[in-house]
């Protein structure tokens, strides 16, 4: 992490996980863990959701985000929920191309910059998900299509929308698989992905970007991924369900 330069954040995916009276206890049980948090903390639920946490985290430090947008306003898109609609809850964050979006749900690098742009469109702030499959690693072309990822939904953002856009690199590999990138993997790539938007925009605008790392980092190997120079914070997924584990996590982004 560099604090100089830009925030440190961790946010929890709570995937499909979570009654509205459940999410009430688990935050509960959470926000007195990390009043004293010196990096932002984020909790993404599923949709039924959000009013329950909304009303739960008032007067924390603790934010709330969905977990995906559709990128139409409204229409006949039965099951999706529109960035408007996020918007009049007054949620602040969303998160868009999520590898499980993107593998089980036809999500396309074309549709999550649809996304990101509806989302921009209507206030919201996006976290970002890009990441390469096992294969692509392993055929040594990971900078390639993370940077495709990056290129293509960053498309038709601005320099101060940039400002808006948190992005997360998850290795799809590293997923609720037990599997995590090394230290030194993560920051090598992280440090990629500023590079490319760098190249899109400025040193200045890719020195002020949150990255994210979100391939299981956990309560023991978060100090070690946070040392890294561009890993920025976490994009916390089955921890995030655990009070003390996920307090653990932003204990060492608040270091």
């Amino acid at each position: 992490m560099n604090k100089a330069l830009r925030k440190a954040v961790i946010a929890g995916n709570w995937k499909m996980n979570k009654t509205p009276a459940e999410a009430r206890e688990l935050l509960e049980a959470i926000k007195p863990l990390v009043k004293d948090a010196d990096c932002d903390v984020i909790a993404c639920v599923p949709f039924v959701d959000l009013d329950a946490a909304l009303e739960t985290v008032k007067g924390s430090n603790i934010a709330i985000g969905a977990e995906n947008c559709h990128w139409e306003a409204s229409g006949a898109y039965t099951g999706e929920i529109s960035a408007p609609m996020l918007a009049s809850m007054q949620v602040p964050y969303v998160i868009i191309g999520h590898s499980e979006r993107r593998t089980y749900f036809g999500e396309t690098d074309v549709t999550v910059n649809k996304r990101v742009r509806a989302a921009l469109d209507n206030g919201l702030t996006v976290i970002l998900c890009v990441g390469e499959y096992l294969e692509q690693r392993e055929q040594g072309v990971t900078d390639e299509v993370v940077a495709m990822q990056t290129k293509i939904a960053l498309m038709g953002v601005s320099a101060e929308e940039l400002k808006r856009i948190i992005i997360a690199y998850e290795p799809v590999w590293a997923i609720g698989t037990g599997k995590t990138a090394t230290a030194a993997q993560a920051n090598e790539v992280c440090a990629m992905i500023r590079a490319t938007v760098a190249g899109l925009y400025s040193k200045e605008d890719a020195d002020a970007l949150t990255i994210q790392y979100g391939g299981s980092m956990n309560a023991k190997n978060a100090e070690e991924l946070l040392d890294q120079p561009d890993v920025d914070g976490g994009l916390i997924g089955g921890a995030s369900l655990k009070p003390a584990d996920f307090a653990e996590i932003v204990k060492a982004a608040s270091r």
